[in-house]
């Protein structure tokens, strides 16, 4: 049975989990191959001061360690510059440590699979100002790919034409000002982990992985300090 720790760290949550066959973690997105998770939501970023203690400490109150694990899987953007440096950074010195194989995976499919009801969901980051980053899926299938949008009356009209929508993630509120159409759903939230492990155990069985060595975040947009 596959052991895999899972990274989330494209937004102010810093939060780990760790993913096996059978977890039965149950929460609002359902119930996951998820044994457990460990996540600190507050609005600023510490992931650099947290990530490695909550990777021990989620491994030691699981009775395990971290030559117990078969991969380990990190949300690869797009998100926080700063953050997706430190998590992908730390993900590939534990793998070269532990000579394991590295998962990347999309942060916004991770995210769109926060919504459990079917039809199209619209997974969208904040990326300042009128700016997100956003795709589109159909019963959890891409329809439109990872883009930075910057949001008009018009962003994602034709899929809004077909109906009712589900909006999550941390750009929405900006959206839903702009458009006023309350017969959407909207949620508002980070990117977790904990939906992370469905997606980091199927590429697992798949050996769908990165090359340590050279694999680089998905910044989507190049870094300008402020």
């Amino acid at each position: 049975m596959s052991l895999i720790l899972c990274i989330e760290t494209t937004s102010t949550n810093c939060s780990v989990a760790l993913a096996t066959e059978n977890g039965a973690f149950q929460n609002n997105y359902g119930i996951l191959n998820c044994l457990d998770v460990l996540e600190d939501n507050s609005d600023g970023y510490s992931h650099g001061e947290r990530l490695h203690l909550y990777i021990e400490e989620i491994l030691s109150r699981n009775n395990f360690s971290t030559k117990d694990l078969n991969a380990i899987a990190v949300s690869e953007g797009p998100g926080s510059y700063t953050g997706l440096r430190i998590g992908v950074a730390s993900v590939k010195g534990l793998c070269y440590a532990l000579d394991i194989p590295m998962i990347a995976i999309s942060t916004l499919e991770s995210l769109s699979k926060q919504n459990t009801s079917s039809g199209i969901t619209v997974p969208m980051l904040d990326a300042r100002r009128m700016e997100v980053y956003a795709a589109v899926f159909e019963d959890e299938e891409i329809v439109q790919e990872v883009s930075a949008v910057v949001l008009e009356k018009e962003s994602f009209s034709r899929f809004r034409e077909s109906g009712k929508l589900t909006f999550i993630g941390t750009g929405i509120e900006k959206f839903r000002e702009l458009i006023q159409e309350e017969q959407h759903t909207y949620i508002t939230s980070n990117p977790t982990a904990t939906t992370l492990c469905d997606l980091a155990l199927e590429k697992h069985k798949k050996s769908d992985i990165v090359d340590v060595a050279y694999f680089e975040p998905f910044y989507l947009k190049e870094f300008k300090a402020g």
